[in-house]
């Protein structure tokens, strides 16, 4: 089940690989390793939070 929709996803992505960034370049430090978090949720449809609170932003998926 699905409850992201494409703006959402897409900015999952960049924020997520702007995270990301941060391992690599800039202060270099592990912290940007959260932005897995996003990454995943985009790539899968699916954030449990958006879950608990009965948000959706998938518009297949709302009632």
């Amino acid at each position: 089940m699905k409850n992201l929709g494409v703006v959402d996803r897409t900015i999952r992505v960049v924020v997520g690989l702007a995270l990301l960034s941060l391992v690599i370049v800039g202060p270099q430090t592990l912290w940007g390793l959260v932005g897995l978090i996003p990454l995943l949720t985009a790539v899968i449809g699916f954030c449990p939070l958006y879950k608990i609170f009965g948000l959706s932003s998938c518009p297949i998926s709302r009632k």
